[in-house]
């Protein structure tokens, strides 16, 4: 198949024209990444956004490899002298990899088989002609392949070797395939039961002791959870089908008439689909159902992960961030707007040492020394502990909120190498809680420097293909970091690495030559650094931000490539870029049309103009504060009928976690999500949505917590709390607090 077949292929598929196609992928194969695609060559793609983009740049990979496995193929059977004009039409038909790999099965060059060793014995003739159904007399047909020098010794001998041929033809006939591979889609059945003498150890897999259900109807989180339960040992898993009327299916393809031949034939049929067949099937569907179970499974995750990335940040503020403990403390750092470290130390508010007052003392001389803005507290163990001893400090302004921050994979990046090359001289406690603060100030910049797999917002994500896993997570970090845009003066090499075009090796040097030469004054800077080139600054500029730049336009979206054109606009106009920017009743005078050229169409200039009416504008929403029930703190402070306010932690197929302030996620299960039918849990909930719930049931020794939404008009938690930007700090209003707090100390 053409290039250019593939082109209409795809273009069909995605009702798309077949120049869209081709234009993005001479792009791509130029080296052009999906962001900057998507973004800046909307005129060349006829405005094809970033889902079209990936799903042409999937599919011209994955039928690129078709290809190259076809022309494999072709010259494989051809080299054999075994190629026909028929079989080479159906292997040039073929879509899918499976069908071709069936269609080249007989042709395959195989291990020793029964048939093999019969076909060594002479025996292929007899064969053939049991397959022709026609000959009279097979007794004496099969007497003259008696031949004892090659161990054929009777007549009964020949014929056993001839059906293990048979077999062997029949089993790898590619429409006797796609004939199982059908019966099996439309009537297998998945089945599952406890190994005998595993009850007790295998009880998380209680549920598929005793299973079974339609296979092409068994959604992904339970076939992964069987699959699991099989790996390590505690289920005995199996496909079926009634083997009656596959063998009957079979029968009727090749047994035209009646007779000793039939009579070979069918039991080779029955032979080969019980040793050959059903097995080969099986293991197709199995595989199947995983690669189907794992590509939904990787798209929960991917989904969830972007909304993780792009939940709503804080903003550049003054953070105490607290990494609560019970014996052994509770870790205080102090961190600047920019995220800076400027001091850590421990408290012991809790048991056993109940030091409160001290640690009273420290927070807010902490808050009044660092101009704290937000106090950030970790979710895990002693945290509504520390939630509740912080909001007890009477004298803190009300100003400063108390916000929980999850901490999920936190203990990963404070043992990992980025960590420690940051904070070389502070233990994990101190690398804990400042990835604590910085994760409510800007929780993407946080987490890029985590491996998304430790995040904690999937199903089952060790049991998935990991290669597609990291390949999927990675295009959805890229996503997320340019599509709002990175500070080049303050971003991390992590965070710099998944800009377009730039990778690890160049985010480094950009960091190096920041920390040699300062801070970056203009985007045109970026081409002193070691190994940037003018295709990589092509890919990477209009993504990367200078907030004090010079020219105003570097602190934007607008990339420096179509600089001239809004230069030209202001001229037009006789004013100036910045006025531009700021008057809207200059920018209404702007005529669009006047500024199209062979390369820049309207997408681009709507895109120009929408960039500096927000010049730099971050598409995440502005942060709320939330807050958990003050009368709930453990799971045994619960009851039923309660009414919670929660945050979604994750969504999987089968329902969604929340969080209710008692260090146990609840599950929402599918059917509590809505009053109305739910088909699929994301439709309706969001990772690190704030939901209200209901608590149905709660299991305190098994520490389940069953919730539920229904009865609830909406699923958003609307509080009073103002929102962080609104928020202001006063110095004065802190010192009077710490004065405040010496006076007691006093009395």
């Amino acid at each position: 198949m053409t290039e250019t077949s593939l082109y209409i292929k795809i273009a069909t598929e995605l009702s798309v024209d077949v120049k869209q196609v081709k234009a993005t992928i001479e792009l791509l194969d130029e080296g052009a990444t999906v962001p900057f695609i998507s973004r800046y060559r909307k005129e060349v793609t006829g405005s094809l956004d970033e889902v079209q983009v990936i799903t042409i740049k999937n599919e011209i990979e994955r039928l690129r490899q078709l290809e190259q496995r076809r022309e494999s193929i072709l010259k494989s059977i051809s080299g054999q002298g075994k190629l026909t004009e028929d079989l080479e039409q159906k292997i040039n038909a073929a879509e899918l990899l499976s069908t071709l790999e069936d269609l080249y099965l007989p042709f395959k060059p195989r291990r020793r088989t029964k048939a093999t060793i019969a076909r060594e014995k002479g025996l292929e003739p007899l064969a053939t002609i049991i397959l022709s159904q026609q000959t009279g007399n097979l007794f004496q047909e099969a007497l003259s392949f008696v031949n004892k020098e090659l161990e054929v010794n009777s007549p009964d001998e020949a014929l056993h070797g001839a059906r293990d041929i048979i077999s062997e033809i029949i089993s790898e006939d590619a429409m006797v395939r796609e004939g199982m591979c059908v019966l099996f889609k439309n009537s297998a059945i998945i089945k599952t039961k406890v190994i005998r003498g595993k009850e007790e150890a295998g009880q998380k897999f209680e549920d598929y002791f005793e299973w079974e259900e339609k296979l092409m109807t068994c959604p992904s989180h339970r076939m992964l959870a069987m699959r699991r339960g099989e790996k390590e040992d505690f289920l005995i898993l199996d496909i079926v089908i009634d083997d009656e009327i596959a063998n009957d299916q079979i029968k009727k393809q090749f047994i035209k008439s009646k007779g000793e031949c039939a009579e070979q034939i069918s039991l080779a049929i029955e032979d080969g689909y019980k040793r050959l067949l059903q097995p080969s099937i099986e293991a197709e569907m199995r595989l199947m159902t995983k690669q189907t179970a794992d590509e939904k499974a990787i798209q929960v995750f991917a989904d969830n992960l972007r909304e993780l990335l792009l939940a709503s940040p804080l903003g550049q503020k003054s953070i105490l961030a607290l990494d609560p403990g019970f014996r052994s403390g509770c870790k205080v750092v102090a961190l600047d707007a920019q995220g800076k470290l400027l001091e850590e130390t421990v408290i012991y508010p809790h048991e056993p040492q109940r030091r409160v007052t001290e640690s009273q003392h420290v927070v807010l001389a902490f808050c009044a020394k660092h101009g704290i803005e937000a106090i950030a507290i970790g979710n895990g163990t002693a945290s509504r502990e520390t939630e509740q001893f912080i909001r007890s400090i009477d004298v803190l302004p009300k100003s400063i909120p108390v916000i929980m921050v999850s901490e999920s994979g936190a203990s990963i990046y404070s043992a990992s190498d980025v960590a420690r090359e940051e904070f070389p001289d502070y233990d994990l406690t101190v690398r804990g809680a400042v990835s604590i603060g910085r994760r409510l100030a800007d929780p993407l910049a946080e987490l890029v420097k985590l491996d998304a797999k430790s995040i904690g917002v999937g199903q089952y994500q060790h049991d998935v293909d990991q290669t597609a896993l990291k390949d999927k997570l990675d295009t959805v970090v890229m996503s997320c970091v340019n599509g709002v845009g990175v500070e080049l003066n303050t971003a991390s090499k992590q965070l710099l690495s998944y800009v377009s075009g730039i990778g690890e090796t160049l985010a480094k040097n950009i960091v190096d030559y920041r920390n040699e030469n300062g801070a970056f004054k203009s985007r045109k800077d970026l081409l002193k650094v070691n190994r940037m080139g003018d295709k990589v600054f092509e890919q990477c500029s209009g993504f990367l931000r200078i907030r004090d730049a010079k020219n105003p336009l570097d602190k934007s979206a607008v990339h420096p490539e179509v600089y001239h054109i809004v230069e030209k606009m202001a001229s037009d106009l006789n004013t100036k870029v910045d006025n531009l920017m700021e008057d809207k009743e200059i920018r209404k005078k702007i005529n669009l049309n006047s500024y199209i050229t062979e390369t820049i169409g309207l997408p681009t200039l709507k895109d120009i103009i929408s960039e500096l009416e927000k010049p730099g504008r971050d598409p995440r929403k502005s942060f709320e504060v939330f807050s958990f029930d003050d009368t709930v703190h453990h799971i045994e402070d619960l009851r039923e009928g309660m009414r919670l306010p929660g945050i979604v932690t994750n969504v999987t197929n089968f329902g969604a976690f929340v969080d209710i302030g008692v260090h146990q996620d609840g599950l929402v299960h599918i059917s509590q999500i809505s009053d109305s039918f739910v088909d699929d849990p994301s439709t309706i909930v969001k990772v690190g949505q704030q939901v209200w719930v209901n608590v149905t049931e709660c299991d305190v020794k098994r520490k389940r917590i069953a919730l539920s939404m229904k009865g609830e008009s909406t699923v958003s938690v609307k509080k009073s709390s103002p929102k962080v930007e609104e928020i202001s700090y006063d110095a004065n209003d802190m010192q009077s607090a710490l004065a405040a707090l010496k006076g007691k100390f006093k009395k």
